[in-house]
């Protein structure tokens, strides 16, 4: 298994109802290379925010993150971006479940932080830790089979290294 356990980073701060066409706009769907999408993520409300975002920061969010279409290729960008988690007060029920099945955490809480703030998210315990203000919220934790997936890194890995293996 990964190490999956605590995801440390930086906060972006954004607010309700970011849709999946703000987090990948719909002109850059016809590609399937992660680069490019991740090269465009969050450009409708951020046009510079893929040249600033970094490997481990952590988007925190308002009321229904991830509505509208239900484009698989939003997570993947942010993911791909290096988004190691979305914290939000309610999300899209379709991007939540591509979060988890491609191993990106979805997390729904109401968490005070502020843009640049320090965030520390344990999984297994189900707290954050706003390392900045040194204020901490207790989330509900994940389901031990979600927390496995996102553990493994997504559905597709999980069931590959649960799998028994066969010979041929």
């Amino acid at each position: 298994m990964s190490t999956m356990d605590k995801v440390d980073g930086r906060v972006w701060r954004f607010g309700d109802s970011i849709d999946t066409d703000v987090i990948i706009p719909g002109r850059y769907l016809r590609t399937f290379s992660l680069d490019v999408l991740a090269a465009h993520v969050m450009e409708g409300v951020d046009p510079d925010f893929a040249g600033k975002v970094r490997k481990g920061d952590i988007i925190v969010a308002d009321w229904n993150f991830g509505c509208g279409s239900s484009r698989e290729q939003a997570p993947f960008a942010l993911k791909h971006a290096g988004i190691s988690a979305v914290v939000a007060k309610s999300f899209a029920r379709i991007f939540y479940r591509n979060s988890i099945n491609i191993g990106l955490p979805a997390i729904v809480a109401d968490v005070d932080a502020s843009e640049g703030d320090s965030l520390s998210i344990d999984l297994d315990m189900g707290l954050i830790e706003n390392k900045t203000t040194g204020k901490t919220f207790k989330i509900k934790p994940f389901p031990p089979f979600m927390l496995s997936i996102l553990k493994y890194g997504g559905l597709v890995k999980h069931y590959l290294k649960k799998r028994p293996r066969t010979k041929i």
